[in-house]
This record gives structure tokens, C-alpha cells and sequence, in this order.
């Protein structure tokens, strides 16, 4: 399962930082971060508006482009050793450069001679998908679709939406993706994590986004699975992430295998690795141990993931040669 070509589609690039890098970096700044750490020293939350705390404190000290460029490298070390052939990686403008697109363009720049870097070094390939937070809002969401919109091309390849899914409407939002559409961005956006299916259908609807992050609550409403199947919408389903924040009890109660058959697209991601104790590798592992997945299964789902990947078409065949020459 290692060796198996992997496209990911789901992570953000400041949750895949592993508790070794973060707490290298408060040290180098001289912070105290002791109280988001277990005694064995992973992270540490309860409740995902506790992981939400978690994650920002964490965040708080990957401050400057070089800490960034520093992180993908790090990140992308770590994919490759789980045979990730290509990744799209979910970064907000809010955490770094406050929205500023001065500023953003010095943290973009870092990150792109990183991947570039990791490119050259271990053939992986790593795209970016700004991304609002939608508990900080709709007016505040507007700065991050403009950077996004203003440095679309090689490597900003979409725009989503993460956070607390409690906090208002996915239209309330409609000028941050509207932005990105007109600048030819590709949409997503996280809905059917913590918000029920209405949340997936008001995505679709509202935003028109072509993906889903998480999307799991839509086997809640057999009328909207059955549509997103005729419509081609895609979920980045994170298996292991569910189970790790109680969506459901196990990995044998996860709807994946459910909305597969019902002839959903779906795809394998990690969400933030390191706070849900998981890999690639290990999501693989464990769906297979749970439906009886084999090799044949994983890659049908990872030609369904580089098909639904925002990348150009030169890039995307590059992923499916890849693939394909597995395959044989």
C-alpha cells in the first residue's frame, strides 16, 4: 500500500505540519505552545472547535515565507514517503500576510520554489487551493479570494472554504467564489462534515463548486446522493479524519463504501495528518481492512482523483501515466 501511487486532494498545508516542526519553531521564536501538546507530544484538542484552537495556536508561530517554504518541504517529504504523486494542498491567505497581496506573493513565492524543489528531488508535485475561513466570515473571506484571483496559474490552481461549518451560510460567501470563478480558479468547498446534507446541496447550488470536502452527511439524503452521482460532484472523503473527530464510531460504520457504490466519486485524503494520527499509507490499510478494498479498487480511486484534480491538462496526464504505468 506504500508503493501504490497516491493523489490526494485534501490537505491543508498548515494541519499537515507534523508536532516536531511546530514545536521547533516556537522554540526558535521563544514561545510557548506546551498546553497544544500531550504528554508524548501530539497534538492535543477535544472536540473539533477545540481541534479548531489547536490548529490556529499551531499555526500562529509558521510566521514568515521562509517558515512556509520550510513547511512544504517538510510536508512533501513526508507525502512522497507515502508514495503521494501528486497533492493539492488547501493555504489561507489569513494566516499568513493577513490577506495583504503584497505579502502574499512573498509567502506564494516561498512555497512554489519549495515544491519546485521537491519536484526536481522526488518527482511529487504539489498545487495550492486558497482558502477562506468561514468562521472568520464573508467580508473577511473577500481579501483571500482576491489574492486568490490575483495569482491564478501554475501553481494556485482553486479556491475552497474551510472551518466551523456552524458558522453561516455557504451564499453568504458567494462574492469570494463568484471572484475566483471569473478568474478561472476552480471551485470546492468543505460542507456534510459537521453540517448535515443541506450543507452539501447548499454548496453546489449556491457556489457552484464542482468538489466537496468531506461531503460524508450526504448518505443522509438518498435523493442527494443519487444527484450528486448523475452530476459528477466529487467528495474529498477523509476517512480517517471522520473517525478521529466521532462523525462515526469506526472505520467499518464510515459511509465511503456506501456513496461508492450509489457511483459517487470519491477520493482519499488525510485532511491534517498529524492531528488524526494518519497517512496515506494507513488510510489505505484501513479501508481495506474494513471493505475488503484491494490494489484494483485503490487505483480506480486514484484515476478518479486525478481526473477530478484542478491541475492543467499537461499535468494531469503526467498523473495518469504515472498511474497507469503502476497499473501494469
Amino acid at each position: 500500500m506504500r508503493d501504490l501511487p497516491k493523489v490526494e486532494l485534501h490537505l491543508h498545508l498548515e494541519g499537515a505540519a507534523p508536532p516536531s516542526f511546530v514545536r521547533g519553531l516556537a522554540a526558535e521564536k521563544k514561545e510557548d505552545l506546551s498546553g497544544i501538546f500531550s504528554e508524548s507530544g501530539a497534538y492535543a484538542y477535544d472536540g473539533f472547535v477545540d481541534f479548531l484552537r489547536v490548529y490556529e495556536a499551531a499555526t500562529s508561530v509558521i510566521r514568515t515565507p521562509e517558515d512556509y517554504g520550510r513547511l512544504v518541504t517538510t510536508v512533501l517529504e513526508e507525502l512522497a514517503s507515502q508514495g503521494v504523486i501528486y497533492a493539492e494542498t488547501f493555504v489561507s491567505p489569513d494566516f499568513f500576510g493577513g490577506g495583504d497581496l503584497a505579502a502574499w506573493r512573498e509567502y506564494l513565492a516561498a512555497m512554489e520554489e519549495a515544491s519546485a524543489r521537491a519536484e526536481t528531488r522526488d518527482g511529487i508535485i504539489l498545487k495550492g487551493i486558497v482558502t477562506p475561513i468561514r468562521h472568520f466570515g464573508p467580508e473577511r473571506a473577500k481579501a483571500p479570494a482576491i489574492c486568490a484571483a490575483e495569482t491564478a496559474g501554475e501553481w494556485i490552481v482553486g479556491l475552497g472554504m474551510g472551518g466551523n461549518e456552524a458558522v453561516g451560510k455557504p451564499g453568504d460567501f458567494a462574492w469570494a467564489f463568484d471572484c475566483a470563478r471569473e478568474a478561472g480558479l476552480r471551485l470546492t468547498c468543505h460542507a456534510g462534515e459537521f453540517g448535515g446534507p443541506e450543507s452539501v446541496r447548499a454548496a453546489i447550488e449556491d457556489l457552484g463548486v464542482e468538489r466537496i470536502g468531506h461531503g460524508v452527511r450526504a448518505i443522509e439524503d438518498l435523493a442527494l446522493v443519487d444527484d450528486l452521482a448523475e452530476r459528477g460532484i466529487v467528495l474529498e472523503v477523509c476517512p480517517g479524519s471522520n473517525v478521529a473527530l466521532g462523525l462515526y464510531p469506526d472505520w467499518r460504520a464510515h459511509p465511503i463504501e456506501k456513496l461508492r457504490e450509489r457511483e459517487v466519486k470519491v477520493t482519499i485524503s488525510t485532511d491534517d495528518p498529524p492531528f488524526f494520527h494518519t497517512t496515506m499509507t494507513h488510510e489505505y490499510e484501513r479501508l481495506a481492512d474494513a471493505f475488503g478494498w484491494d490494489v484494483a479498487d485503490f487505483a480506480a480511486l486514484n484515476r478518479v482523483a486525478a481526473e477530478a484534480a484542478f491541475c492543467d491538462a499537461g499535468t494531469r496526464d503526467k498523473i495518469l501515466k504515472r498511474l497507469e504505468a503502476a497499473d501494469v
